[in-house]
């Protein structure tokens, strides 16, 4: 090593801007947010953004704001000039920006134009800034507020152009970001377009509900109509926004919008929240549709770990996390059944001939493409009122069970009988006894009628009186799968095995909750043969098991004896069941929860336990499934966010025969 490469050398100002540059501006998407939220910072109502070759070549942002004056335009693209934050305000933070480093970090990549007027000038002012080399200050014509232009992006440090996507992919970038931040301010009016003809225009919105008319436009109406309201308060942390219902979920997770004190964030502690509290409804590679705002005291959040400020530290991360958590579940309980509207409206636009869809416009049902391209499945039901709480017990909502079943049956022991099917109709049954408590049993707790032998054997009769019923009144079952109902306004298609398997996952968790599965001995314990790690999992998973009411123990070193199983189950295929529950323990690592560990495992039971495609259901069976559901929390879809049915409106069904205008 020389001597002169050990000395210490002085950074001049345009190499720091381009380091800075560096973190601050990662890509145009990069330029827009931190100039937008300038904009906001400065009061604007209307904010206008147009871009040019994906903002390689152009960005140029406008807003109504309060401006600068000569010598504030002067400080403005100096480092470390800001007027958002005092030597004391450091850990109390309340404005979107407050580093003082992006415009001369973009000065210093790309070429900076700056025209702004504040009240007090009598004419505006206009500065250049080029590669980090600024002009002299200049009178300009403006009539109010501020407008920025940045062209040539990242044309002083070429390389970074090579690590830049497609104008087509960096415009999306450009649009999520204005989505994010319009979400969080629905009291200003966004509009972008480019040289792609690509455009968004989002209206202010006022009054109460400016939140949710603004979600309507920034994430279409399928998730304004198809989500529960969440207000909950945690000592000094609030929650507000929307939930999407179970079955409105996507195959990615561009559907969460995050805002910690107005801010959008990418927070792991708060992502994994939300995975947490959809748990239960959602497999694993699908994810939920959530607005979610989170107010805090500023000194309890740390929004300078990184200068894009997208991630964030809270000083008591678990604090939120329970917020996050009980809050959703307990907005997605009290919506009881209901899920989306999405999957009806689909389903007849499947069924429409072509030449009727353009009708799609004048009825406001969405396009096929807008619900294929949304990844989104559902169905209609009754509307539920959205769920505002305060101050609620979120130990209780956490940790309570998430269902009463005692009012759909008398108890687990009773639940276990399986229905007495004749020969007639136990055609197609599956290998197992179906764990539906009895129609009698139903009867006393829902007062449900059964109808005589002779409707059994031939046609359903209508019993009128349940057509006032959220899911009608059985009238048919077709491919021994789907159960046909009729409502007053149109009917209701029910898939019995999803359906049937979310009634007794909620059984399960309930009974779990009250330590009182209720469990069958077998006379002579069932042998299972497996891989020597399986066996070694399921022992060390033994107590876990027992606590769902199947009790096992090693049987060698390659095998497993069960001598108990839950009652709820009935006779399920133990083979297969014991099998898929070493599958599901091979998939988790020693971090995850107990709790979700026995969950897991019950909705594996659940699977397994209940009433499977192509077995027959006689006529009390089909309205005994129907009315369980609707006492049922969550039953609207299935334990891997399905839906269990699917509603049509008797004046769409119509309106494909032409019968309606």
């Amino acid at each position: 090593m020389t001597e002169q490469s050990t000395i210490i050398r002085q950074l001049d100002d345009a190499t720091i801007n381009k380091i800075a540059a560096g973190e601050v501006v990662e890509r145009p998407a990069s330029v827009v947010k931190e100039l937008v939220e300038n904009s906001i910072d400065a009061g604007a109502s209307r904010i206008e953004i147009v871009t040019a070759g994906g903002g390689k070549n152009l960005i140029r942002i406008s807003d109504d704001g309060i401006g600068m004056t000569q010598s504030d335009l002067a400080l403005a693209i100096q480092r470390h000039c800001t007027s958002k934050l005092d030597p004391d305000d450091l850990m109390d933070i309340r404005h979107l920006g407050f580093r003082g480093e992006a415009l001369p970090s973009i000065g210093s990549i790309a070429k900076l134009s700056i025209t702004t007027r504040h009240h007090s000038e009598p004419h505006a002012w206009e500065i250049e800034v080029q590669g980090g080399t600024q002009s002299e200050i200049r009178p300009a014509a403006l009539t109010k507020g501020t407008r920025i232009e940045v062209e040539d992006l990242f044309f002083s440090t070429p390389a970074r152009l090579k690590f830049l996507k497609t104008d087509r992919a960096e415009n999306t970038a450009i649009s999520e970001i204005i989505k994010r931040i319009a979400l969080a301010h629905p009291e200003i009016r966004f509009t972008l377009t480019g040289a792609d003809r690509s455009r968004l225009d989002y209206a202010a919105c006022k009054g109460n509900d400016a939140h949710l008319v603004r979600m309507g436009q920034v994430m279409g109406k399928a998730f304004r109509d198809n989500a529960v309201e969440i207000d909950a308060i945690r000592d000094t942390v609030r929650l507000t926004g929307f939930a999407g219902l179970p079955t409105l979920n996507r195959a990615n997770s561009l559907q969460q919008f995050v805002f910690v004190n107005g801010r959008p964030v990418k927070d792991k502690t708060i992502l994994g929240a939300i995975r947490g509290a959809y748990v239960d409804f959602l497999a694993g590679n699908r994810y939920p549709c959530v607005v979610l705002f989170i107010d805090l005291d500023p000194h309890e959040v740390d929004v300078n770990v990184h200068p894009t400020k997208a991630d964030v530290r809270f000083r008591d991360p678990q604090h939120v996390r329970g917020l996050v958590v009980g809050a959703i579940r307990r907005a997605l309980m009290e919506a009881g059944h209901r899920a989306t509207t999405t999957g009806g409206d689909a389903t007849l636009a499947a069924l429409r001939p072509d030449g009727m869809r353009s009708t799609q416009v004048a009825t406001g049902m969405p396009s096929s493409s807008e619900i294929s391209g949304a990844s989104m499945t559902g169905y209609a039901s009754p509307p539920v009122q959205p769920a505002r709480h305060q101050d609620w017990n979120w130990r209780q909502s956490v940790y309570a069970p998430q269902v009463q079943t005692s009012d759909v049956v008398t108890d687990l022991e009773e639940s276990a009988q399986p229905y007495a099917v004749s020969s007639e109709t136990s055609k197609g049954a599956f290998d197992a006894d179906v764990a539906i408590p009895t129609i009698e049993q139903q009867g006393r707790m829902m007062d449900v009628s059964v109808p005589s032998a002779d409707a059994r054997a031939g046609e359903i009769p209508l019993d009128e009186a349940k057509l006032s019923r959220p899911l009608g009144a059985a009238r048919a079952q077709i491919h021994e799968n789907y159960i046909i109902a009729q409502t007053e306004d149109g009917l209701v298609i029910v898939d019995q095995h999803a359906a049937h398997e979310r009634l007794v996952y909620e059984r399960l968790k309930s009974a779990i909750a009250e330590k009182g599965i209720a469990k069958q001995g077998l006379l002579i314990p069932h042998v299972v043969e497996m891989d020597e790690d399986d066996v070694a999992r399921l022992d060390e998973a033994k107590e876990e098991l027992q606590d769902l009411g199947l009790s096992l123990d090693a049987f060698g070193p390659g095998a497993v004896a069960v001598r108990e199983t839950p009652a709820i189950l009935g006779k399920p295929n133990l083979d297969r069941l014991v099998r898929d529950i070493a599958d599901d323990l091979a998939e988790w690592d020693k971090a995850t929860r107990v709790e979700e560990k026995i969950h897991h495992v019950a909705a594996t039971m659940a699977c397994h336990g209940s009433v499977r495609s192509g077995r027959r259901m006689r006529a009390e069976e089909m309205d005994a499934l129907l009315r369980e559901m609707e006492a049922t929390p969550h039953s609207g879809q299935c334990n891997h966010g399905r839906p269990t049915y699917v509603e049509l409106k008797l004046s769409d069904i119509e309106r494909l025969f032409g019968r309606s205008g």
